[in-house]
């Protein structure tokens, strides 16, 4: 570990350790990359992420109050519909109109059930090839949830739930406009149950934990539920908490998971609304902004992409909404997350690093013809994110 490091981590530890944290000097640390060594990046973006409040001597009982908060969710959204789900229709002669799976009434605890299982399985799809070039999301996790595996309870899992309904129906997705799109199984082969090695009872993989976070998710918010692309934003967050080098916060990377991704979709969930695409918190703004501060600073590469008429959604919309989790490796994407979260004026340095990748590629998209162009925005060529990270700020200092 160079000196240069070895100072880097005791600034840190100096801000952390004072009883009220000084959020400016905090944010300034942060934005230049935060160490892993020690928990520090965890509990940097707990508190950046306002799950941890500024006093250190609130955090023991803030924590237990929120992770005794989530085992109630778990119980109350897995664990008790599970145990009525095993119990309905167990006795014949007891079965009544409302507990009968063809009960049309809306409200009935079948329809929810059912329901429920049309976000489970689009979640399920979606979780299970979470970042498939590390094996991580695949291996057990050395905490698994005990309330869902222990033994004694007879309830139907989400693991039994959905392998139970990938058999009796069709593939569901749902996109961002809320279509539900159905498919055969058949034609969806690449994504079955068989690829996946399952694990023995008492285990549980990580995209496991990833999916039930999901879940809990999209019951406790209706309006949104869940839409493709969550699960890009949750997945570094929570391999991040899982990781902690300090058993006692990664013991509880879930429920810590769950409350941070909260308040992270409550800053940014509007991008996964189509009907606000146009309104001023919308992502058909946030794109424009791109354009328009690339003008700014690169009117000529601004001009010819007008030329060529690439569009921001064509390669903006993905980059924005997924804050760049999907263009770079995963330890990539969590340094350039560092930055985006000590933002005091949250995600307005997304635009920046969004126009940096543009400005840095400018000669190839100078000489590039349209179908040249949109390869290299599709799959952005530079991986190095300090680069990247460096010209953004550059732009920033600029204004």
């Amino acid at each position: 570990m160079s000196r240069l490091h070895q100072i880097r981590i005791a600034d840190f530890q100096e801000v952390l350790g004072e009883p009220t944290v000084a959020l400016a000097k905090l944010r300034d640390l942060c934005f230049s990359g935060i160490p892993f060594e020690g928990g520090l990046r965890c509990l940097c973006w707990k508190i950046l992420l306002n799950y941890l409040p500024l006093e250190k001597a609130l955090w023991s009982s803030l924590l237990k109050k929120q992770r005794d908060l989530y085992s109630q969710f778990l119980k109350e959204m897995i664990i008790q519909p599970g145990i009525a789900k095993a119990n309905l229709g167990v006795s014949r002669e007891d079965v009544t109109l409302e507990d009968h799976p063809l009960n049309p009434n809306p409200d009935s605890r079948w329809n929810t059930y059912f329901k429920d299982n049309e976000v489970l399985l689009q979640i399920d799809k979606d979780v299970r090839r979470l970042y498939p070039d590390m094996a991580f999301f695949q291996r057990p996790t050395d905490y698994p949830c005990l309330l869902i595996l222990d033994p004694q309870n007879e309830f139907e899992t989400l693991r039994k739930r959905v392998e139970q309904t990938t058999l009796k129906s069709q593939t569901v997705a749902r996109n961002r406009s809320g279509v539900t799109n159905v498919s055969s199984p058949l034609k969806t082969t690449s994504n079955s149950l068989s690829e996946y090695k399952v694990l023995p009872n008492g285990c549980e993989a990580h995209w496991e934990v990833v999916e039930r976070i999901l879940f809990i998710y999209a019951k406790l918010n209706p309006g949104i539920a869940y839409v493709q692309g969550m699960n890009e934003i949750v997945g570094p967050l929570y391999y991040t908490f899982a990781t902690d080098p300090n058993s006692e916060w990664k013991e509880h990377a879930e429920a810590d998971t769950f409350f941070c991704f909260t308040n992270l979709m409550a800053e940014i969930r509007d991008n996964f609304i189509k009907s606000l695409d146009d309104s001023q918190c919308g992502i058909t703004y946030k794109m424009e902004k791109v354009y328009s501060t690339l003008k700014e600073k690169d009117v000529e590469l601004y001009l010819k992409l007008q030329e060529q008429n690439i569009k921001p959604q064509f390669f903006a919309f993905r980059w924005l909404t997924l804050l760049l989790s999907q263009e770079f490796l995963l330890p990539d994407v969590i340094r350039i997350w560092d930055s985006l979260f000590a933002d005091d004026k949250r995600f307005d340095f997304l635009l920046l690093v969004c126009c940096a990748m543009l400005i840095l590629i400018r000669d190839q998209l100078l000489e590039g013809d349209f179908t040249l162009n949109m390869r290299l925005l599709q799959d952005y060529p530079i991986s190095d994110v300090h680069l990247i990270l460096k010209k953004a700020k550059e732009l920033q200092d600029s204004k």
